[in-house]
């Protein structure tokens, strides 16, 4: 709670500066207005606590009566939710509020397209750390609210060896023991390989996850066989939607989409003052 109230106070702080010239300059004394929060267009709603929030640090006086929670289909045109409060106190929350709303809204929306897809087949999606600098936690809650799930949060809670790891130690073998002999039996090892001899290596290494990375079908069919459910087999590289049906119909276990944190869309979303009382 303490990190959203500081990523939200410098949202603000970042927004309104010195203070809102517009707002002040047509609006001389403050009176309360109503305001209807609309979707633009079909959304998979996530945000809406940290929307209520933003406007909840700028005054407590302002009154948001939501109609839908996180995870909740919206079809457009609907009203998410309706505000009331003082018309500049509205006016100085509108974009920040909505930056997050629309932001989280949109990876929530890509990645239930990506679990619906492949609904039909036991392979999961999964998030990477291909997120926006300061926002990993919120977008990787939202991954959560599309109904994906999480990969590690960070380099600290996961081990996965890449290319570049294994380059530095010279061969997957080495790497792998480097990293058994450093680290506690109860972290897992995930390793990424992009060949099959580097699949046949990886798998009598005694590694818990093996990541198939920018692998052609064929070959992906190929190491899953190999693997045999011994372990668990991860799909990663370029995958979109028009390809991931077929990479789940190879048998993998996980399949990593770094687009749907780092290239969604935002919703379109839209606060609308309805009147003034």
């Amino acid at each position: 709670m303490y990190e959203l109230k500081r990523l939200i106070e410098t949202a603000l702080d970042e927004d309104i500066g010195r203070g809102d010239i517009t707002t002040s300059s047509i609006i001389f004394v403050p009176s309360m207005t109503n305001a209807e929060l609309i979707a633009k267009e079909k959304l998979v709603l996530a945000g809406i606590e940290i929307f209520k929030q933003v406007f909840i640090a700028i005054s407590p006086d302002i009154n948001i009566q939501a109609f839908f929670s996180d995870g909740n289909k919206v079809d457009k045109g609907k009203i998410i939710a309706e505000l009331s409060g003082n018309i500049p106190d509205l006016l100085k929350g509108e974009r920040v509020a909505l930056n997050f709303l629309q932001h989280l809204s949109g990876i929530a929306t890509l990645t239930r397209k990506y679990v619906d897809k492949i609904k039909n087949y036991p392979a999961i999606i999964v998030d990477t750390r291909k997120t926006t600098p300061g926002l990993r936690t919120l977008e990787k809650y939202a991954v959560q609210v599309g109904g994906g799930k999480n990969h590690r949060f960070g380099l600290f809670d996961g081990i996965l060896l890449k290319e570049n790891h294994i380059k530095a130690c010279g061969s997957i073998s080495e790497a792998i023991k480097r990293v058994k002999s450093a680290l506690p039996h109860t972290l897992k090892i995930e390793i990424e390989v992009q060949s099959i001899k580097e699949v046949k290596e990886a798998l009598t290494s005694g590694v818990d996850t093996i990541m198939l990375d920018n692998m052609p079908l064929e070959k992906m069919k190929e190491a899953v066989k190999i693997i045999n459910h011994l372990i668990l087999v991860e799909a990663s590289g370029n995958i979109n939607l028009d390809k991931l049906e077929d990479v789940a119909k190879t048998g993998v276990d996980l399949i990593s989409v770094g687009s749907i944190t780092h290239s969604a869309p935002v919703s379109d979303i839209s606060m609308i003052i309805k009147k003034s009382a």
